[in-house]
């Protein structure tokens, strides 16, 4: 059998070692640079590779082919491979057949990080012997190959579920469902949303579905089309059967006759999006039967993740926050809604087609100054110039922070929540994290 992997980045060479291991004949091909850590680790495993070109004929010969969540389907390599009726798969569907772990695979287009690490955290804090992959860490399928878990907590984007036929998770979370990433379903909301919805599409009625009970995009779905799993909602709006919800100040569960409460002040994570993802963290603990007094202290000392509404310092009682994972305004919309003092907004980069209005509530209630960090801000500047009273143009972070802390009076935040890519001025939100952390601290 010839497996063939596009890209050769984690998870290409994860599904190289693993294919390797079982048996196949494997080829890395990557159009771009491979970066030389990943090369020496192919090499070591004596796997064929190239980069910067796709070798057709290296290629077009496959049994079956991984193919890189980042890479499209328009890619005219993709396209020639599935006229020749070759499969193309993604890492999570070709690791899944090698591992008789329990996997818990949670997607959404904001929370699934957080999401992610509250789970997995909740499950090793329990003892559980637990692996933590998919858009985070170590790929799967390295993982598959050289670990050894009993359970999985998966990270799953929309494009590693275009690559799924037939993985099924134990249990799926889908945190919720805004449009984002549109530019690759041919800019329909419907094909993005059914994208989120394969993670249910093999679940048989001994699987679960945790989702969010609020959420508009996901409810039309569930009303519209089958899943055979059982249904776990959580709700902040109304009380949940068999589910979990907010009463005042106390998020209950009842799930499967398991009844559990705590106080939100109890929680670690701060915001109305956080109690959701905490709800579906804590749905999964239920269901994988961890202890209450296990979940109550997990929730309580869970340290939140790098670049998410992540508190970097306080200077002359000014608070600096780093946003930088919100990439799209639905995640910046969560970040305003959690500001409850005067706030220096710094946004901007990379629009991805977004609708800056369902902002504006947010904007003229709680932002005292915009500062745009990007290369065309123009579509910012029209939608809050005559909203807010000062709004800067700048085009790197040290000159953003700067100009924040001119800004900012004693009690004020400085929230970098960018709503867009970071690609236009750096690497990506990591870097664009960092560079606001280190300009920060170097106030």
């Amino acid at each position: 059998m010839r497996l063939v992997v596009l890209g050769g980045g984690e998870s290409g060479v994860g599904t190289a070692i693993l294919g390797k291991k079982e048996g196949y004949e494997v080829f890395v091909s990557d159009f771009g640079k491979i970066k030389e850590d990943y090369k020496n680790v192919l090499n070591q495993y004596e796997i064929k590779w190239e980069d910067e070109q796709h070798t057709e004929d290296k290629i077009l010969n496959a049994d079956v082919v991984m193919k890189s969540p980042g890479i499209p389907e328009k890619a005219p390599i993709v396209k020639k491979l599935l006229e020749k009726g070759i499969p193309v798969i993604s890492e999570i569907e070709f690791t899944a057949q090698f591992t008789n772990a329990k996997t818990i695979g949670i997607t959404g287009s904001n929370g699934k990080t957080t999401t992610t690490m509250l789970t997995y955290h909740l499950l090793k804090q329990a003892g559980l012997n637990v692996g933590l992959a998919g858009n985070i860490g170590k790929s799967f399928a390295w993982q598959v190959a050289e670990e050894n878990f009993d359970v999985y907590v998966l990270e799953l984007s929309s494009f590693q579920l275009d690559g799924c036929i037939n993985y099924k998770p134990n249990i799926a979370v889908i945190t919720n469902i805004s449009p984002d990433h549109l530019d690759r379903y041919e800019y329909k909301y419907e094909n993005y949303i059914a994208s989120k919805f394969r993670i249910t599409m093999n679940q048989d009625e001994n699987d679960y579905l945790i989702y969010d009970n609020d959420d508009e995009a996901i409810s039309n779905w569930l009303q519209n089309n089958k899943t055979k799993a059982q249904l776990i909602p959580f709700s902040l709006l109304e009380k949940m059967k068999n589910g979990a919800f907010i009463n005042n100040d106390t998020m209950e569960f009842s799930i499967n006759n398991e009844e559990f409460a705590m106080k939100t002040t109890d929680i670690s994570l701060e915001g109305k999006h956080n109690m959701k993802n905490a709800m579906a963290a804590t749905s999964v603990a239920q269901l994988m039967k961890i202890r209450k007094e296990t979940i109550r202290e997990s929730l309580s000392n869970f340290q939140g993740v790098e670049h998410r509404l992540e508190k970097v310092l306080k200077i002359q009682n000014v608070q600096y926050i780093n946003d930088s994972k919100a990439t799209n305004v639905n995640a910046t919309f969560f970040a305003l809604d959690s500001m409850n003092v005067p706030t220096v907004w710094i946004v901007g980069g990379v629009d991805k087609g977004n609708d800056y209005s369902e902002l504006m509530s947010l904007v003229r209630e709680k932002v005292k100054a915009i500062i745009c960090l990007g290369i065309d801000n123009r579509k910012i500047i029209d939608a809050f110039s005559d909203v807010v009273d000062m709004m800067v143009e700048v085009d790197n972070m040290r000159d953003a922070v700067n100009t924040a802390k001119h800004i900012a009076e004693k009690g004020d935040n400085v929230l970098l929540s960018p709503a867009c890519a970071s690609f236009d001025l750096f690497q990506n939100y990591e870097d664009r994290g960092n560079q606001f952390k280190a300009a920060v601290r170097n106030l």
